[in-house]
């Protein structure tokens, strides 16, 4: 789906993004951790087209992501960040059908996919005419993914989006985007700095550190297999993690 070629992204004399090489499956979820400042948001970025890297070539399903193309592949991808991020003066109607409006969408269409995916990420019709304010922080992200699923997009990107959640409700959306991924067979490219999450959702899980990819494969390769001390050190960080899940 994505295929990235030597992707180099700096500010000033720092690389964010140094040298990256990245193809990720279609129909599966691709998982992109590390510590802070790794780099993972910045490429998530780069293949959405909003930041142009120094150097590479970024390529969707075939088509090169440029400045050029960036806004109509765009159209492509759902794009969903912590907490929503939803427009305060629109309800949460007017968020979800935004991109729809903007194409030129009649209003039946709009409220009928509108309809559809409120069932499916499970958002209760009263809250359409709310506004972000009158929402949970798990109705936000919700809405986020409706907004972000409007178009049928052929793949999500996700950055951090469950990152500012309480555990509980986190917990409830992590089942049901687990679910939702599965029904719908999307290709899913997220970011997260959290191992558990990680595990829970990732085909594959991309380990980054210092804007460079450290090690790519399984879970289990992670801590298995560590390519590196470092892996080793990141996995052992969060060793309740694994043992609570049976890993350590």
């Amino acid at each position: 789906m994505f295929e990235l070629s030597h992707i180099t992204k700096r500010y000033g004399s720092i690389d964010a993004v140094a040298s990256v090489d990245l193809v990720t499956a279609r129909g599966k979820t691709t998982v992109l951790i590390g510590p802070s400042g790794c780099g993972k948001s910045t490429l998530l970025r780069v293949m959405l087209g909003l930041i142009t890297p120094e150097v590479g070539r970024v390529q969707f399903d075939g088509d090169t992501v440029s400045a050029d193309s960036a806004m109509m592949l765009r159209r492509k991808m759902g794009y969903v960040i912590q907490d929503g991020g939803l427009f305060p003066h629109l309800t949460a109607r007017g968020n979800a059908t935004l991109l729809p409006r903007y194409l030129g969408w009649d209003v039946d269409r709009a409220s009928k996919r509108l309809e559809e995916l409120a069932e499916l990420t499970q958002f209760p019709a009263d809250g359409l005419d709310r506004y972000p304010a009158e929402l949970s922080g798990g109705q936000r992200q919700r809405v986020g993914l409706i907004r972000s699923l409007m178009l049928d997009p052929d793949v999500l990107l996700m950055d951090e989006p469950l990152g500012a959640l309480d555990p509980m409700i986190r917990s409830k959306l992590q089942e049901d985007l687990r679910a939702i991924f599965q029904r719908l067979g999307k290709t899913v490219v997220m970011v997260t700095h959290d191992l558990g999450e990680c595990a829970y959702f990732a085909d594959t899980i991309v380990l980054m550190r210092g804007g460079s990819i450290v090690q790519e494969g399984s879970f289990k390769d992670l801590v298995d297999s560590p390519t590196e001390d470092f892996v080793t050190e990141f996995v052992n960080a969060q060793r309740g993690v694994l043992t609570a899940m049976g890993e350590a």
